[in-house]
């Protein structure tokens, strides 16, 4: 016998927003242009909001996500963007601070649209295959620039831009000072290497399940030396953890093995062609000597970024300093004022670590609701089935790898990667808890 109140969560025959997969891989294809990224993402946000006025006027019953999928991404928006609004209750510009609290509306939006792309079998295999695409796309352009010293796809970019503007992306002074491979991205963002380390398990999980094993060291393998020579080396922990999780069931545990040490092998080789990794190595065995220099020097700044990053904290424990006034906070808690930073001139721009941003910026109560949306997203893992894990395991581990705590992270604050990482959030719920499909003409369909 039919299970009735099971059914009434199947997708209606033509689920609205067919365009939303085609938008997502637009919006990640973009973000090396931000500001043609941050417009995709605002007019989707846009768009959808009056997709669902529309419907709701014109009493259009077709539902877009599932119950369980809109109560948890509200639940995951709501503990990234509450501490934002608590923390701008007592700031020191209430305007700027009250502008971004506003601006931050766009993503709740935004996400349902992002869940919206992969709530069915049929718009998850287009959404998920399109973003391995850019990373494919991504790695073979940052091959071509390693080998012939130039992006072609941030040429292109480039090129546009002197049509347009009379002026390029980045400025001599930007170029000379690149120290690593800079990709679609351009020297003057050097975003590159963790943003693609982020996105890798698409690809990595796309070619497993086209080509199997061999698919996935095809894919591996290059995307690694890309990541190598991007020299960030938050992002070379970021992709360790994606091979790991991604190539365990696959390769097993001593297939796992060896490519773990052949890619420490592969990198050690790197170190010695590239003068770039070179240094970073170099600089990384610093944190061997055993003091505090050595060690901030290790991190690049980093010891002298947290310790101030503590100082806000315990000046303003309850609420912080603000989301992303970070920098107004530095000179007054930098322990090191007057003095050279590792990272040139002026202030720091972020705390460079989760949970001591989460804390500096927002307080105790802002990490408490990044805690309570993590346990949220935890449990709905925990109590899915397989069937729905399996499906969404590629935006779960492309998630989990990018909030990882023991790592250095870009600002989750900012524009950008406040964005990226609620886009990984949203193709996580949106793949777990999906519409099932629906079941055969005639057969049972009690097991939905």
């Amino acid at each position: 016998m039919a299970n009735s109140s099971a059914e009434s969560s199947l997708p209606p025959a033509t689920l609205p927003m067919r365009w939303a997969p085609a938008w997502v891989i637009a919006c990640v294809a973009a973000w090396p242009a931000p500001g043609i990224a941050e417009a995709l993402l605002s007019l989707g946000a846009l768009v959808t909001v009056g997709t669902l006025l529309w419907r709701r006027f014109t009493g259009d019953g077709r539902t877009l996500l599932s119950v369980p999928a809109w109560a948890l991404t509200c639940t995951l928006f709501l503990a990234y963007w509450l501490p934002q609004l608590v923390s701008a209750v007592d700031a020191d510009d209430p305007g700027r601070a009250w502008g971004r609290v506003a601006a931050g509306l766009r993503y709740l939006p935004f996400m349902w649209l992002v869940a919206t792309a992969v709530a069915t079998d049929a718009r998850r295999r287009v959404t998920f295959t399109g973003l391995g695409v850019v990373v494919a796309l991504w790695v073979g352009d940052a091959l071509v620039q390693a080998l012939a010293g130039s992006s072609p796809l941030f040429w292109s970019m480039d090129q546009v831009k002197w049509l347009a503007s009379g002026h390029g992306l980045c400025s001599a002074a930007e170029a000379a000072q690149a120290d690593r491979l800079s990709g679609v991205f351009g020297p003057c963002n050097l975003k590159f290497g963790q943003v693609l380390a982020s996105l890798t398990p698409f690809a990595l999980f796309a070619a497993a399940a086209r080509w199997g094993r061999w698919g996935w060291l095809l894919v591996a393998v290059p995307t690694g030396v890309v990541i190598v020579l991007a020299g960030s080396r938050a992002s070379w922990i970021t992709y360790a953890l994606v091979l790991l999780f991604s190539g365990w069931r696959l390769l097993g545990r001593k297939g796992m093995a060896l490519v773990l040490l052949s890619g420490v092998l592969g990198a050690a080789l790197l170190a010695g062609l590239s003068t770039q990794v070179r240094e970073r190595v170099a600089r990384t065995t610093l944190a061997l000597t055993g003091d505090a220099a050595g060690m901030d020097a290790a991190l690049s700044g980093r010891g002298q970024i947290w310790s101030a990053a503590l100082c806000m904290v315990r000046a303003h424990p309850l609420n912080g300093v603000g989301a992303r006034e970070f920098r107004n906070a530095f000179p007054q808690c930098d322990p090191a004022h007057g003095q050279y930073a590792a990272w040139g001139a002026g202030p720091a721009l972020h705390a460079h670590q989760l949970v001591l941003e989460i804390l500096a910026e927002t307080g105790v109560l802002g990490l408490l609701l990044w805690l309570a949306g993590a346990a949220m997203a935890w449990r709905a893992w925990r109590y899915a089935g397989e069937e729905a894990r399996a499906r969404a395991r590629p935006a779960t581990l492309a998630l989990a790898v990018t909030v990882f705590p023991f790592n250095t992270h870009l600002a989750f604050y900012s524009a950008f990667w406040g964005g990226a990482t609620l886009l990984l959030a949203a193709l996580f719920v949106g793949a777990l808890l999906a519409y099932p499909p629906p079941p055969a003409a005639g057969g049972d369909q009690s097991r939905w």
